[in-house]
């Protein structure tokens, strides 16, 4: 009996390892630098709910607005933009924000244990569904996008081809807003 009960444990463990647990690991991201210029490359991720996106394809918006920080503490500073990228989606149609946390490539347990963190400290849905986490060489997408520095998170308006429309850093105020209104007025409004 005890040799049964052994031998359905191996099986029900070689079960769950095969079947199940796939459907739950956070994948490595793809990263494809299309052209020299600054752009948003091709790259892949998991938001909290699960889902696996390619941006820039699947960015939501004809315009969105990329909020990229880097290391744990700049959720803070990620926190300061929330209200204004919030505000703008409403007044925008077309407008979409995101949030991308940057991190460099890791196994997939560990990107796995990340992903299911976060998903437990975030109950909001739409904060769910809105951040994705890159898993990549983070030199060469810093490169494509020429961010110098990960000491500030960093704020982009991109369109669905990966275009730069728009770019800033670091923590919300009210004087970085006047530039990137005048260029959603110009393109959403018309």
């Amino acid at each position: 009996m005890i040799m049964i009960a052994i031998a359905l444990a191996a099986v029900t463990l070689v079960l769950l390892v095969i079947f199940i647990l796939p459907r739950f690991l956070v994948r490595e991201s793809l990263l494809v630098i299309q052209r020299p210029d600054a752009h948003f490359p091709t790259v892949s991720g998991s938001n909290l709910d699960r889902q696996e996106f390619e941006f820039p394809g699947d960015f939501e918006g004809n315009l969105n607005l990329v909020i990229i920080p880097f290391l744990q503490k700049q959720q803070l500073d990620v926190n300061t933009w929330i209200p204004a990228a919030q505000e703008l989606e409403r007044s925008y149609p077309g407008l979409v924000y995101y949030e991308l946390p940057t991190i460099y490539a890791l196994p997939a347990l560990s990107r796995t244990f990340i992903n299911e963190g976060m998903r437990a400290g975030i109950p909001d849905q739409t904060s769910r569904e809105r951040t994705i986490t890159l898993y990549l060489d983070k030199d060469s997408f810093k490169s494509a996008l020429e961010i110098q520095t990960e000491q500030n998170i960093a704020i982009f308006l991109i369109d669905r081809k990966g275009n730069l429309l728009w770019r800033d850093e670091g923590l919300f105020s009210e004087d970085k807003l006047p530039g990137l209104i005048s260029i959603l007025d110009e393109i959403l409004k018309d």
